[in-house]
């Protein structure tokens, strides 16, 4: 695990799945987030988000920009490894019982149909819609009850970009065992139903924004022009922090 931009990055794929199965031989419960550029953003401007990204177990690299950074920088190479990847990665590994939470009943019914296709062990999974409230009006004790009966290993989750992060956190003491990871938009993008990912090209070509602006303009406008807005001073900052 290596420190960039403040947030605890693990860039090896195979450590993100050893750490996974190391976590799920203990007692307790803990989370991984998945930082794209809105996370990396977000967290430098809010030292409790920050907080909340860095108190699990690390955050994997969503964003195809961060390693080109990193290189600037510092001259070391590392990979982008999405939410949409690890996403299915795990769930074509058929070694853990999972249970996916969040966003709605469409998305979720066309998410399991198109699961089962890479793992028939889906057809005995629970896909649960969460109520649309604030993050601190959920029931975590009814939630961390309801995953604890089911006995899964993974809890997905995909509310969303600050709040998913705040979710985990809140329901990770109550859990007595378990990998949460939020995925944001990979229930849409595996739904078949909703907004589809970029297509690879764009992706290997660093462009998987311009795809995200063209589905989702008005949202993803906004965030574009956040992130513009504050990156020349957090790229500064670590220009300063690889001094020293």
């Amino acid at each position: 695990m290596q420190k960039y931009f403040n947030i605890n990055y693990e860039f090896d794929r195979e450590q993100v799945h050893r750490s996974i199965d190391e976590r799920l031989g203990r007692n307790g419960s803990d989370y991984i987030c998945v930082a794209d550029g809105v996370i990396l953003n977000t967290a430098n401007r809010n030292r409790e988000y920050l907080d909340v990204v860095n108190g699990g177990m690390f955050a994997i690299c969503d964003s195809s920009y961060v390693p080109l950074y990193v290189k600037w920088i510092y001259n070391t190479r590392y990979q982008q490894y999405s939410g949409s990847e690890i996403f299915i990665d795990v769930i074509s590994r058929r070694r853990h019982r999972m249970i996916f939470l969040g966003t709605n009943n469409q998305i979720l019914n066309g998410l399991r149909t198109q699961l089962l296709k890479v793992n028939p062990d889906v057809a005995g999974m629970q896909f649960v819609e969460l109520p649309f409230c604030k993050v601190e009006d959920f029931d975590y004790k009814g939630i961390a009850d309801m995953i604890e009966a089911d006995g899964a290993d993974i809890v997905w989750v995909a509310l969303g970009a600050p709040k998913q992060e705040y979710f985990m956190s809140l329901l990770k003491p109550h859990l007595s065992h378990g990998v949460m990871i939020a995925v944001g938009a990979a229930f849409k993008f595996f739904s078949g139903t909703d907004t589809k990912r970029a297509p690879q090209w764009m992706v290997r070509h660093h462009l998987e924004f311009v795809h995200r602006l063209s589905q989702e303009p008005k949202k993803q406008f906004r965030r574009c022009f956040d992130i513009i807005r504050t990156l020349p001073v957090i790229l500064y900052r670590e220009w300063r922090v690889s001094k020293r």
